[in-house]
């Protein structure tokens, strides 16, 4: 796990969307898993432990967040031929034709500030970025 962790800052450093869409199958239940923080708030999180975030200036099913917003917020990218495991999830394609998942209409992300699994340190940001549930 520490291996994991250590791979995903370096690969962060060297370019934070490569570090997230290489790790996209196109099997979403394997990439997704809840977990229960002390609080009680159940979260979504890629395979790779990292938590994923919602951003309010999102319209339903289609992502607003490119350029620098992107590279400090990675979308959770699918790979070709992905297809959504059960209702409330779906793909949304993005500017670039890359597909990008999202829950209920809102497209997911990763947020770079994240260090290890587990971090929700994007919670909040700028009051538009939540957490994934």
């Amino acid at each position: 796990m520490k291996l994991i962790a250590a791979l995903t800052v370096g690969f962060l450093v060297a370019g934070c969307e490569d570090a997230y869409s290489a790790s996209a199958t196109s099997d979403l239940t394997s990439e997704l898993s809840n977990v229960t923080l002390v609080a009680g708030h159940s979260i979504l999180t890629g395979a790779n432990g990292m938590t994923l975030y919602t951003f309010d200036k999102d319209s339903k099913g289609k992502s607003n967040c490119y350029g620098g917003c992107a590279g400090s917020w990675p979308p959770y990218l699918a790979k070709a031929g992905a297809k959504a495991p059960a209702a409330g999830f779906a793909l949304i394609k993005r500017k670039d034709g890359t597909m990008q998942w999202a829950k209920n209409g809102a497209p997911l992300y990763f947020w770079a500030g994240d260090a290890k699994p587990g971090d929700t340190t994007g919670d909040g940001v700028g009051g538009v970025w939540h957490l994934a549930k």
